[in-house]
């Protein structure tokens, strides 16, 4: 069997990070089973040819996820496509997917699966995302908890879910955004699985709680968190973050599980064939 490539879409423009660095984390994880190829896709327009690999994971990444720009925008889109249906041909190659938070709501806006909006307030920190019933039975969701703790920062969401769109693509929401009584506001939708092969959240479920630890104990994300966050902020991401069942839960589990069923899954089809 051929050896398993993943391209690794960064959309974060240069923005500093920690998304990268974990996503990177992850991978090299399964380096003796897939060989791994960066792309700047925003900085430097690349985006890679749907032949040319097995895996692609989509990263966060900061601005309004319905900007046109023209350029790698079109690509990328052109991209989202033809991994779709190349996974509705039976004669061709499956293609994984997976779309993290910027990418997801991108995702979720070409395909109009549901409407994004601006947040009142930026999410910044972590949160509990539920499980829906599909959530509950999915392969990279079962083992969580419901509700489960995710790292959370996005100024924009997916509300207002477009249940025919959804039904004709086959496509299915996995996770809503935690219930907040005090708050009139529409639940986000948390994850989509658009087909077998494709998955989309709005988390970051990439974010491991050592390495975000030691980031946002810096003193210079912390003056930050605590002059536009407030203290009780800081104290609740330091306590979720240390906690093992919580960030470092979801860290080991969605991200892994995904890459590894995708490695066996192309297994099975190339002895298959």
């Amino acid at each position: 069997m051929k050896n398993t490539k993943i391209a690794i879409l960064d959309l974060y423009d240069g923005t500093p990070n920690q998304g990268m660095r974990c996503i990177q984390d992850i991978v090299k994880k399964f380096e003796r089973r897939a060989s791994a190829t960066w792309f700047d896709v925003r900085q430097k327009n690349e985006v890679p040819n749907v032949e040319d690999f097995d895996i692609f994971i989509f990263s966060g990444g900061p601005g309004d996820p319905r900007d046109k720009f023209g350029t790698w925008d079109v690509k990328l889109y052109d991209l989202f496509d033809q991994i779709y249906l190349s996974n509705q041909d039976s004669y061709a190659p499956r293609k994984f997917a997976f779309f993290i938070c910027h990418s997801f709501q991108m995702l979720v806006n070409h395909f109009g699966l549901a409407t994004i909006t601006e947040r009142k307030s930026p999410m910044f920190g972590t949160t509990k995302v539920r499980l829906t019933e599909g959530g509950k039975t999915d392969r990279l969701l079962s083992d969580l908890p419901d509700p489960f703790y995710a790292a959370d920062f996005r100024s924009y969401q997916a509300v207002q879910p477009d249940a025919q769109k959804l039904q004709g693509m086959g496509a299915r929401i996995l996770a809503i955004e935690k219930k907040r009584p005090k708050v009139e506001l529409e639940r986000a939708v948390m994850a989509v699985r658009l087909t077998p092969e494709m998955i989309g959240v709005q988390f970051h479920p990439e974010a491991d709680a050592g390495g975000m630890l030691q980031h946002f104990r810096s003193k210079e994300m912390a003056v930050m968190i605590l002059n536009e966050h407030g203290k009780d902020k800081l104290e609740k991401m330091v306590r979720d973050l240390s906690h093992p069942d919580k960030i470092e839960r979801t860290h080991k589990t969605i991200l892994p599980t995904f890459i590894n069923d995708a490695i066996g899954a192309l297994k099975e089809d190339a002895v298959a064939v």
